[in-house]
């Protein structure tokens, strides 16, 4: 099973990236993990959604050849970043390759609710006519990890959270056998 990542944070020493390498790791025995590189597309433009640039082609069809997707997003003024919203835009015309794809969101933060708020969000904006994106329902399935820097293992390189992990895997888990039953 292959499944691509999203992450929108475009920091080098991002704790949404370290989560996405993290799953990774963990689950290479599940399923394929690539990560793509969000930071390269231009600006949505609808001027150019015709005859989009390389970039966009490029990750268009890396999400359409994927099983499913991963978005891993930072929570920036409660909401989801410029960068990650960009992709979903561009993803949202043309091919529109996120229709009936099956996405699970997670995100981790310094903060107390960890990315909750950003998730609600991104919920919305994956349930627009251009996405509708397949989820799991939110109960029980947020992957949202709080004081994230805390987390981290030593060097702060992976998750290591025993209690997190756990958790984690059982979302991962559900979200796998949704994508077996698509």
């Amino acid at each position: 099973m292959k499944l691509i990542a999203l992450v929108g944070s475009l920091r080098r020493e991002s704790v949404n990236l370290k989560l996405a390498l993290t799953m990774q790791e963990r689950y290479r025995g599940k399923f394929e993990l690539e990560i793509a590189n969000i930071g390269m597309l231009p600006f949505f433009d609808q001027d150019g959604e015709d005859n989009p640039p390389e970039s966009v082609q490029k990750l268009s069809e890396q999400v359409a050849a994927a099983d499913g997707v991963l978005i891993l997003t930072p929570e920036y003024n409660w909401s989801v970043p410029g960068v990650l919203k960009n992709a979903l835009d561009w993803l949202s015309r043309g091919e529109k390759v996120l229709i009936g794809k099956p996405v699970l969101a997670a995100g981790a933060s310094p903060g107390m609710y960890g990315t909750l708020r950003g998730q609600l969000h991104l919920r919305e904006i994956l349930s627009s006519p251009g996405i509708q994106a397949v989820m799991l329902p939110p109960a029980g399935n947020e992957i949202a990890v709080a004081q994230a820097p805390q987390k981290f293992g030593e060097g702060g390189a992976r998750l290591t959270d025993d209690r997190t992990l756990t958790h984690i895997d059982v979302v991962v888990d559900r979200f796998l056998e949704l994508i077996k039953k698509r």
